[in-house]
């Protein structure tokens, strides 16, 4: 449900509201409605860096595979070393 609102603003802040709205193509009442919708929420948590890394899935990992072995091995049989 929509109600009025009154507002007291300054006449030049107004014309350049309105154009602002032009611009834009929103009414006044739609970009009022927005901003105050912005102010009242609730700010969204950011994530820090580390906390996004951690929460990433962990690769399953063999240590008893030697790396290094392995990708000569499969550089080998690609490339015919």
């Amino acid at each position: 449900m929509k109600t009025r609102l009154n507002l007291t603003v300054d006449e030049n802040l107004v014309y350049k509201i309105k154009e602002y709205a032009d611009l834009k193509h929103i009414s006044v009442s739609e970009l009022v409605e927005d901003y105050f919708k912005k102010v009242v929420e609730e700010p969204v948590k950011k994530n820090s860096l580390i906390e996004l890394i951690e929460s990433l899935p962990k690769p399953e990992i063999d240590f008893d595979v030697d790396l290094k072995k392995q990708y000569y091995e499969e550089r080998a049989s690609k490339y015919g070393f």
